[in-house]
């Protein structure tokens, strides 16, 4: 089943091809011969649509479903991207206020040639276009900075769930339970700074090498995740010495500032 991840990743896509092919067929209006950039990277399939696409009748579908993607993702640039299309209506067109809506109704700046009032229409729409390409990497930002505060959530419930147990006296439990959380933590610090971990079930002490490795945590933390991977590992491992109290708050006390303060 598709998530939603790829259903939006997908659509975002479809409005830059159809944003590439609004190009093309802005030129096809304009009588300006398509280049080799403008077809780059396109199937023959494609390019055979994009010689026979027209700009003024597919254009509005395009502009209202990017519009609304852009109040989801890039809220910031609503403005640039209707400028792009509308200005507020002036006594005078001038240059500043020449859109694309004025192109769809056949005006033009009759201070300026032929060949200008098409170049300001083709720069308004890359305006546009531009925006709509960046949405890519908003989204996964976005999506970034969600499943963050999500992780963030569900970790604080867990060491929640290890002190109540540890208060019952299930300690190696309570520890078990820590421990993961600090090795998913870890983990997600590793890929946020673009880490490669090359082992497929990396080890605490695995990540805390890495993150120490590549500048990430400094000599005190990584020898205080240490000390918590040793206190993960007594509580893991049913051998002696048995895990105290006074472990088990350390090892969660621990944990704590490590989601805090490294990220």
């Amino acid at each position: 089943m598709e998530s939603n991840l790829e259903k939006y990743r997908k659509e975002i896509n479809d409005l830059c091809l159809d944003g590439r092919l609004l190009k093309c067929g802005l030129k096809n209006e304009m009588k300006i011969p398509l280049t080799e950039g403008d077809l780059k990277g396109l199937s023959d399939e494609i390019v055979e649509k994009a010689k026979r696409t027209t700009f003024r009748y597919k254009y509005q579908k395009w502009y209202n479903a990017s519009l609304a993607a852009i109040k989801q993702l890039l809220p910031d640039r609503v403005g640039d991207f209707v400028a792009a299309y509308r200005q507020e209506v002036k006594k005078e067109k001038t240059i500043t206020c020449f859109g694309i809506e004025d192109y769809l109704l056949g005006l033009t700046l009759t201070a300026f040639s032929d060949n200008n009032n098409k170049a300001f229409i083709r720069n308004k729409f890359e305006i546009q276009f531009q925006i709509v390409s960046s949405l890519i990497d908003r989204l996964d930002s976005s999506l970034f900075a969600i499943r963050q505060m999500v992780e963030a959530d569900m970790f604080d419930s867990e060491i929640e769930a290890a002190a109540m147990l540890a208060n019952k006296g299930y300690l190696r439990g309570a520890g078990a339970i820590c421990g993961v959380v600090l090795e998913k933590h870890l983990k997600s610090v590793a890929v946020s700074h673009g880490l490669k971990i090359t082992k497929k079930t990396p080890t605490i002490n695995d990540l805390n090498e890495l993150l120490k490795n590549n500048d990430v945590i400094d000599v005190a933390q990584w020898r205080h995740i240490q000390f918590l991977g040793d206190l993960r590992n007594m509580c893991d491992h049913d051998k002696k010495p048995e895990p105290t109290k006074a472990n088990l708050d350390d090892l969660i006390s621990g944990v704590q500032k490590v989601l805090k303060t490294i990220y």
